[in-house]
Protein backbone atom coordinates (compact mmCIF):
# COMPACT_ATOMS: atom_id res chain seq x y z
CA UNK A 1 0.00 0.00 0.00
CA UNK A 2 1.49 3.32 -1.22
CA UNK A 3 1.69 6.24 1.43
CA UNK A 4 1.37 9.89 0.41
CA UNK A 5 1.56 13.44 2.09
CA UNK A 6 -1.51 15.22 0.35
CA UNK A 7 -3.26 18.61 0.77
CA UNK A 8 -6.37 18.17 2.68
CA UNK A 9 -9.61 19.79 1.22
CA UNK A 10 -12.50 18.68 3.43
CA UNK A 11 -16.05 19.45 1.81
CA UNK A 12 -19.68 18.13 1.64
CA UNK A 13 -19.54 16.20 -1.24
CA UNK A 14 -18.29 13.08 -2.35
CA UNK A 15 -15.86 12.76 -5.54
CA UNK A 16 -15.73 9.65 -6.95
CA UNK A 17 -12.63 8.07 -8.71
CA UNK A 18 -13.30 9.65 -12.80
CA UNK A 19 -15.58 12.08 -11.90
CA UNK A 20 -15.30 16.20 -12.85
CA UNK A 21 -16.79 18.39 -10.59
CA UNK A 22 -16.63 22.26 -10.37
CA UNK A 23 -15.19 24.39 -6.77
CA UNK A 24 -15.22 27.36 -6.47
CA UNK A 25 -11.74 28.58 -4.49
CA UNK A 26 -12.87 31.22 -2.44
CA UNK A 27 -10.73 30.76 1.59
CA UNK A 28 -7.46 32.35 1.82
CA UNK A 29 -5.95 28.99 2.73
CA UNK A 30 -7.67 26.95 0.35
CA UNK A 31 -6.59 29.49 -2.69
CA UNK A 32 -2.73 28.90 -1.37
CA UNK A 33 -3.91 25.42 -1.86
CA UNK A 34 -4.50 25.17 -5.50
CA UNK A 35 -1.93 27.36 -5.91
CA UNK A 36 0.57 25.12 -4.86
CA UNK A 37 -0.95 22.43 -6.47
CA UNK A 38 -0.63 24.06 -9.68
CA UNK A 39 2.96 25.32 -9.05
CA UNK A 40 3.96 21.46 -8.56
CA UNK A 41 1.61 19.57 -10.41
CA UNK A 42 0.36 17.75 -7.41
CA UNK A 43 -2.95 16.32 -6.24
CA UNK A 44 -4.93 17.33 -3.54
CA UNK A 45 -7.32 14.89 -1.45
CA UNK A 46 -11.44 15.56 -1.06
CA UNK A 47 -12.87 14.12 1.95
CA UNK A 48 -16.31 14.33 2.67
CA UNK A 49 -16.97 16.78 5.82
CA UNK A 50 -20.33 17.04 7.45
CA UNK A 51 -21.90 17.91 10.92
CA UNK A 52 -18.55 18.58 12.63
CA UNK A 53 -17.01 14.89 11.22
CA UNK A 54 -14.41 14.16 8.64
CA UNK A 55 -14.22 11.02 6.82
CA UNK A 56 -11.45 8.54 6.67
CA UNK A 57 -11.79 7.62 3.05
CA UNK A 58 -11.38 10.40 0.16
CA UNK A 59 -10.52 10.61 -3.32
CA UNK A 60 -7.09 12.56 -4.75
CA UNK A 61 -8.27 15.29 -7.11
CA UNK A 62 -6.30 15.85 -10.12
CA UNK A 63 -6.99 19.93 -11.29
CA UNK A 64 -8.18 18.95 -14.34
CA UNK A 65 -8.62 23.05 -15.57
CA UNK A 66 -8.38 26.15 -14.55
CA UNK A 67 -11.60 27.57 -15.76
CA UNK A 68 -11.97 31.46 -14.33
CA UNK A 69 -9.18 33.19 -12.32
CA UNK A 70 -10.56 36.61 -10.44
CA UNK A 71 -8.97 40.04 -9.58
CA UNK A 72 -9.03 39.51 -5.63
CA UNK A 73 -7.30 35.43 -6.34
CA UNK A 74 -10.28 33.67 -6.25
CA UNK A 75 -10.10 30.65 -8.62
CA UNK A 76 -13.40 28.39 -10.59
CA UNK A 77 -11.50 25.13 -11.07
CA UNK A 78 -13.18 21.74 -12.38
CA UNK A 79 -11.13 18.45 -10.58
CA UNK A 80 -11.10 14.98 -11.50
CA UNK A 81 -11.18 12.10 -9.44
CA UNK A 82 -8.74 9.98 -9.35
CA UNK A 83 -7.71 7.22 -6.55
CA UNK A 84 -9.17 6.13 -3.14
CA UNK A 85 -7.29 7.03 -0.19
CA UNK A 86 -7.17 6.54 3.72
CA UNK A 87 -6.12 9.95 6.19
CA UNK A 88 -3.63 7.81 7.90
CA UNK A 89 -2.28 10.76 9.82
CA UNK A 90 -3.55 14.52 10.03
CA UNK A 91 -0.10 17.17 9.66
CA UNK A 92 -0.51 20.90 10.30
CA UNK A 93 2.39 22.27 9.36
CA UNK A 94 0.41 25.17 6.67
CA UNK A 95 -2.41 27.01 6.75
CA UNK A 96 -4.61 23.99 4.98
CA UNK A 97 -4.54 20.86 6.65
CA UNK A 98 -2.51 17.77 5.16
CA UNK A 99 -2.54 14.37 5.65
CA UNK A 100 -0.44 11.22 4.97
CA UNK A 101 -2.81 9.08 2.90
CA UNK A 102 -2.62 5.57 2.58
CA UNK A 103 -4.22 4.99 -1.55
CA UNK A 104 -6.27 2.27 -1.46
CA UNK A 105 -6.36 -0.59 -4.49
CA UNK A 106 -9.28 -2.76 -5.79
CA UNK A 107 -9.09 -6.41 -4.90
CA UNK A 108 -8.49 -9.30 -7.05
CA UNK A 109 -11.98 -10.75 -8.15
CA UNK A 110 -14.30 -11.94 -10.56
CA UNK A 111 -16.85 -9.02 -11.67
CA UNK A 112 -20.61 -10.18 -10.98
CA UNK A 113 -21.48 -9.21 -14.87
CA UNK A 114 -25.31 -9.99 -14.60
CA UNK A 115 -25.36 -7.92 -11.33
CA UNK A 116 -23.60 -5.23 -13.53
CA UNK A 117 -25.94 -5.47 -16.26
CA UNK A 118 -28.84 -5.24 -14.01
CA UNK A 119 -27.61 -1.78 -12.07
CA UNK A 120 -26.93 -0.62 -15.64
CA UNK A 121 -30.52 -1.10 -16.38
CA UNK A 122 -31.96 0.34 -13.19
CA UNK A 123 -30.25 3.75 -13.49
CA UNK A 124 -30.96 4.02 -17.08
CA UNK A 125 -34.94 2.98 -16.06
CA UNK A 126 -33.96 6.00 -12.99
CA UNK A 127 -32.80 8.27 -15.36
CA UNK A 128 -35.59 8.32 -17.84
CA UNK A 129 -37.97 8.81 -14.63
CA UNK A 130 -35.77 11.96 -14.11
CA UNK A 131 -36.61 13.07 -17.90
CA UNK A 132 -33.01 12.73 -18.70
CA UNK A 133 -31.50 11.18 -21.95
CA UNK A 134 -30.67 7.99 -21.72
CA UNK A 135 -27.01 7.32 -23.34
CA UNK A 136 -26.28 3.36 -22.88
CA UNK A 137 -22.64 4.30 -24.50
CA UNK A 138 -21.37 5.90 -21.24
CA UNK A 139 -21.33 2.64 -19.51
CA UNK A 140 -18.92 0.75 -21.99
CA UNK A 141 -15.27 0.88 -21.23
CA UNK A 142 -15.66 2.20 -17.86
CA UNK A 143 -13.48 0.09 -15.33
CA UNK A 144 -15.67 0.48 -11.84
CA UNK A 145 -19.29 1.18 -13.07
CA UNK A 146 -20.73 1.67 -9.60
CA UNK A 147 -18.71 5.01 -9.17
CA UNK A 148 -20.57 6.07 -12.41
CA UNK A 149 -23.81 4.96 -11.47
CA UNK A 150 -23.21 6.12 -7.74
CA UNK A 151 -22.89 9.71 -9.36
CA UNK A 152 -26.53 10.62 -9.59
CA UNK A 153 -28.52 7.63 -8.66
CA UNK A 154 -30.24 9.17 -5.63
CA UNK A 155 -28.26 8.54 -3.16
CA UNK A 156 -27.90 10.94 0.01
CA UNK A 157 -24.07 11.59 1.08
CA UNK A 158 -23.96 8.73 3.49
CA UNK A 159 -24.84 6.48 0.87
CA UNK A 160 -21.99 8.20 -1.41
CA UNK A 161 -19.51 7.68 1.55
CA UNK A 162 -20.40 4.11 1.90
CA UNK A 163 -20.07 3.24 -1.88
CA UNK A 164 -16.42 5.36 -1.47
CA UNK A 165 -15.73 3.35 1.33
CA UNK A 166 -16.38 -0.35 -0.67
CA UNK A 167 -12.84 -2.28 -2.09
CA UNK A 168 -14.89 -4.48 -3.96
CA UNK A 169 -16.65 -3.54 -6.60
CA UNK A 170 -19.49 -6.49 -6.18
CA UNK A 171 -20.04 -4.71 -3.06
CA UNK A 172 -20.81 -1.85 -4.52
CA UNK A 173 -22.39 -3.03 -7.21
CA UNK A 174 -24.90 -4.88 -5.22
CA UNK A 175 -25.59 -1.92 -2.43
CA UNK A 176 -26.65 -0.28 -5.79
CA UNK A 177 -29.12 -2.98 -6.68
CA UNK A 178 -30.44 -3.34 -3.72
CA UNK A 179 -30.85 0.58 -3.49
CA UNK A 180 -32.60 1.06 -6.58
CA UNK A 181 -34.90 -2.01 -6.40
CA UNK A 182 -36.52 0.06 -3.40
CA UNK A 183 -35.54 3.43 -5.09
CA UNK A 184 -37.16 3.57 -8.34
CA UNK A 185 -41.10 2.59 -7.50
CA UNK A 186 -40.95 5.48 -4.87
CA UNK A 187 -39.71 7.69 -8.08
CA UNK A 188 -42.61 6.25 -9.77
CA UNK A 189 -45.03 6.58 -7.47
CA UNK A 190 -44.08 10.29 -6.94
CA UNK A 191 -44.75 10.89 -10.43
CA UNK A 192 -47.96 9.88 -10.59
CA UNK A 193 -48.95 11.40 -7.82
CA UNK A 194 -47.61 14.35 -9.00
CA UNK A 195 -49.51 13.80 -12.20
CA UNK A 196 -52.65 13.26 -10.30
CA UNK A 197 -52.73 16.44 -8.11
CA UNK A 198 -51.47 18.37 -11.77
CA UNK A 199 -54.61 17.22 -13.36
CA UNK A 200 -56.39 18.84 -10.15
CA UNK A 201 -55.25 22.20 -10.45
CA UNK A 202 -53.22 21.97 -6.92
CA UNK A 203 -49.61 21.31 -8.46
CA UNK A 204 -48.21 24.32 -6.34
CA UNK A 205 -48.90 22.49 -2.78
CA UNK A 206 -46.98 19.36 -4.01
CA UNK A 207 -43.45 19.26 -2.00
CA UNK A 208 -40.61 19.61 -4.06
CA UNK A 209 -39.03 16.49 -4.56
CA UNK A 210 -35.42 15.74 -2.71
CA UNK A 211 -32.90 16.79 -5.31
CA UNK A 212 -29.30 14.72 -4.56
CA UNK A 213 -27.01 17.38 -5.71
CA UNK A 214 -23.51 18.11 -4.71
CA UNK A 215 -22.54 21.30 -3.27
CA UNK A 216 -19.18 23.32 -3.21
Amino acid sequence: MDTLAIPLFPLEIVLYPGEIIPLHIFEPKYKSMVRDCLSGGRSFGIVLFEEGNMADVGCLADIHEVLQEYPDGRLDIAVIGRKRFRVAKVIDEKEYMQCKADILGEPTEEIDRANVQRAITQHMKLLELAGHKVRPSIYQNVDRVSFLIARNAGLNLAQKQHILERDSENERISFLVGFLEEFIPRVQEMGEMRTKIRSNGHFKDFPSDEADTETE
